[in-house]
């Protein structure tokens, strides 16, 4: 019966409409005049990525980095979505992200959005806030998002994967096209110096590698013990199996269809992909991204 009654609830899938150009569901329109409005602070950190990039991989690394060992008890009792508070989002469940950012206590704020460049608020860029990006190749990028769809009922209906991957290719996905964000920001990048532009395969292969780039980026000098602990903090399964960092209290998510943290891998989509979906999304993908150096790899 209690699963009965947590059907009922579940909210109906929302449907995708353009809005400013981009594909959008209400859940990150309905509060926009406040998102639009909100006041960065000049010591604000976001965190930007496209939707199943490592935002959560990333969101933690940062809140050990700044509050491990300073308010341990956050690791303990507040999940990571009220650590570090999605902006734009307003899924009813739980507050605004506005509204949750503005009572962030801590300093910094880590504040995460999936907003494409140009959405974003101007005060962050007014504030000159820094701003940490993490981009993930197209291939994985469409199949989390796929499983991620499948399981999260505030999420528009995903549909069969060859539907899927061809609305992807079309850039019909909720804060539209893939190739857009990451070439959009990579090239506010090159003539804003507070941006970090960081790749999860890059993450995968080598943390600590990528670690030590972050924190020089976020002037931090931690010790070799902190880095491990931030390292180990941060390990997949570590997180998977962590109610603070899984999601697993959300309601709108079902975590019998699909877990929110799957595999964290580079190269499962070739477990996915067919021949044939492979070479037409390798024609597409050669189209779209003709006109970036932006590189990408699909395996590590």
């Amino acid at each position: 019966m209690e699963n009965e009654r947590i059907q009922t609830e579940l909210p109906t899938r929302p449907l995708l409409f353009d809005f400013h150009g981009v594909s959008m569901t209400h859940h990150f329109t309905d509060n926009w005049e406040k998102v639009q409005s909100f006041q960065a602070r000049p010591d604000d950190i976001l965190i930007a990525t496209y939707p199943k990039a490592g935002t959560t991989w990333i969101s933690y690394i940062l809140d050990l980095l700044y509050f491990g060992q300073s308010a341990p008890e956050r690791q303990t009792s507040l999940p990571i979505f009220m650590r570090v508070p999605f902006l734009e989002s307003d899924f009813r469940v739980l507050p605004p992200g506005t509204e949750v950012a503005d009572k962030l206590p801590t300093s910094p704020r880590l504040i995460k959005t999936h907003l494409p460049v140009q959405l974003v608020p101007k005060s962050f860029w007014e504030q000159n806030c820094r701003v940490v990006y993490v981009a993930r190749n197209a291939k994985d990028n469409v199949v989390s998002y796929f499983h991620f769809d499948r399981m999260n009922m505030v999420e528009p209906e995903p549909g069969d994967c060859n539907n899927f991957l061809q609305r992807f290719m079309d850039g019909k996905m909720v804060f539209g096209p893939w190739y857009d964000h990451v070439t959009s920001w990579w090239e506010k990048k090159q003539t804003h110096s507070k941006i970090h532009y960081m790749f999860y395969e890059d993450m995968i292969e080598d943390m600590g590698r990528e670690l030590d780039g972050l924190c020089s980026f976020l002037g931090l000098s931690p010790s070799e013990e902190e880095k491990e602990r931030v390292i180990r903090g941060s390990q997949f399964d570590n997180m998977k199996n962590n109610n603070m960092a899984n999601y697993s209290s959300i309601p709108v998510m079902d975590f019998k269809i699909s877990p929110f943290m799957r595999k964290g891998k580079v190269g499962d989509w070739k477990n996915h992909f067919t021949v044939a979906q492979n070479e037409q999304f390798d024609e597409e993908y050669q189209a779209k991204m003709k006109n970036t150096n932006l590189q990408f790899r699909t395996a590590v």
